[in-house]
């Protein structure tokens, strides 16, 4: 079955980096694009980013500049890169893949930013 495992999460300073992965599984994952969701508390859950198939990414505006989207379809993985971190970037952050209308999601990988 599908499994979305994300990796990476923690405690970082305002202006640091963070790395976050998402092992996938149970699907041809070089056929699909990826993205990466977060939830703040309090708030609804957002698209942040999202990668093709084919590699063309796309990105909410708060995170354009700062966060790039990646895959490795030889290791099913997805990334994503977090620069220059702000508390506003805290949440729950989540991979998800669609398949024909239906999301699946990965438990989450807590961000959190201090200033």
């Amino acid at each position: 079955q599908v499994q979305l495992v994300e990796s990476g999460g923690g405690l970082v300073q305002a202006g640091g980096s963070l790395r976050l992965s998402c092992a996938a599984s149970g699907f041809t994952f070089g056929s699909y694009a990826m993205s990466w969701y977060r939830q703040a508390p309090g708030k609804e859950r957002e698209l942040v980013a999202r990668i093709s198939s084919g590699g063309s990414t796309n990105y909410i505006d708060s995170v354009k500049g700062r966060f790039t989207i990646s895959r490795d379809n030889a290791k099913n993985t997805v990334y994503l890169q977090m620069n220059s971190l702000k508390p506003e970037d805290t949440a729950v952050y989540y991979c998800n893949y669609l398949f024909y209308g239906h999301n699946y999601w990965g438990q989450g990988t807590q961000v959190t930013v201090s200033s």
